[in-house]
């Protein structure tokens, strides 16, 4: 037999892509400029440097501890934007920083790095955050008619309080569930009001993550699960009791649009499963409702994808689809 007529037998997948994980997560990170861009014409040039510290915080440690060559796949610097991005305006940059860098450190690295983590590393580190400094992180200030001031206080001496003098305003959802007062749904829509950096517009995260749909770098059905569960949950709710937020003010409220588009869908702690994404976002947007309108906290995404990302292993074993070719349990007998 002639070299050229021999069979090569290698193992799945037996299909090539140019679709290399660089060039997903860097494909990602491109989706995430618009989104801070946007939060520097709302928030100010503060918010470049809020977001710069948390990519730092990211970087270093992957930089260090990590495997080598690791930032080239652009892991790290997603994490530090999307921590970046769920973080208020006016944080000092301490914080961002050391928030980035535990997200990294003990929501990836100690699994193992890339591909090995159970939960979001942005929003590990953020989760730390809201434990360690909670006055400081749930601090939003208000907007100004000076576009170059900067806000909160971003230079704050580590471990030191706040300055006193820091002018603050509540978040839609802050207002909705300590005072009762609503928002109107365009400006959550279009992004004028206060809130996170990056989870003020909802038009342009969805605008950006129907561009990773198309491209399906993203499983559209997690998102669609998410809004879908919130909104029918939310608003019936809203026909028993009136007082409840309406679905539409649930939706794009907070940082739902953001958590469901761009977090909830992380390739790594999401379920492999078509059936798995569908059970995945309906537990969210479930959980969501739950703590938003029982819980302690106006927000509750964060929480609800962490909870979601811990029950991944077994969403996917029980959503396993039947190997071809192997017969039920019932009839193996």
């Amino acid at each position: 037999m002639s070299a050229e007529s021999r069979l090569l037998v290698t193992a799945a997948p037996h299909v090539g892509s140019t679709d290399s994980t660089p060039r997903i997560m860097w494909t990602v990170v491109a989706t995430l400029l618009p989104l801070l861009a946007a939060g520097t014409w709302f928030f100010g040039p503060g918010v470049l440097l809020v977001v710069a510290a948390a990519v730092a915080g990211a970087v270093l440690p992957e930089h260090f501890f990590g495997r080598r060559g690791a930032l080239g796949d652009g892991s790290a610097a997603i994490t530090g934007l999307l921590l970046g991005l769920t973080l208020p305006p006016g944080l000092p940059l301490w914080m961002a920083f050391v928030g980035g860098a535990f997200g990294i450190a003990f929501g990836k690295l100690v699994f193992g790095g890339l591909g090995q983590n159970v939960f979001n590393p942005a929003l590990v580190g953020r989760a730390f955050l809201q434990a360690a400094f909670p006055v400081a992180i749930t601090t939003w200030p208000a907007a100004t008619e000076e576009w170059m001031t900067l806000r909160g206080d971003l230079f704050a001496t580590p471990l030191m309080s706040a300055a006193a003098d820091t002018v603050t305003a509540a978040t839609p959802l802050g207002l909705m569930k300590f005072e009762g007062t609503g928002t109107e749904v365009l400006e959550l829509f279009f992004g004028q009001t206060g809130g996170s950096i990056g989870e003020t517009s909802a038009l342009l995260i969805l605008v950006c993550g129907a561009y990773l749909a198309l491209k399906r770098y993203l499983d559209w059905r997690i998102p669609v699960s998410v809004f879908l569960t919130t909104a029918v949950f939310a608003g019936a709710l809203h026909l028993l009791n009136p007082e409840y937020p309406g679905p539409l003010f649930m939706l794009f409220s907070g940082g739902l649009v953001l958590g469901a588009i761009f977090m909830a869908t992380d390739m790594v702690t999401s379920p492999v499963t078509t059936k798995g994404a569908w059970i995945f976002g309906a537990g969210i947007g479930f959980l969501v409702v739950v703590i938003r309108v029982w819980g302690g906290l106006a927000e509750g995404v964060m929480y609800a994808i962490l909870l979601m990302n811990a029950l991944v292993p077994f969403i996917n074993r029980v959503t396993q689809p039947r190997v071809f070719g192997q017969r039920p349990k019932e009839d193996a007998s």
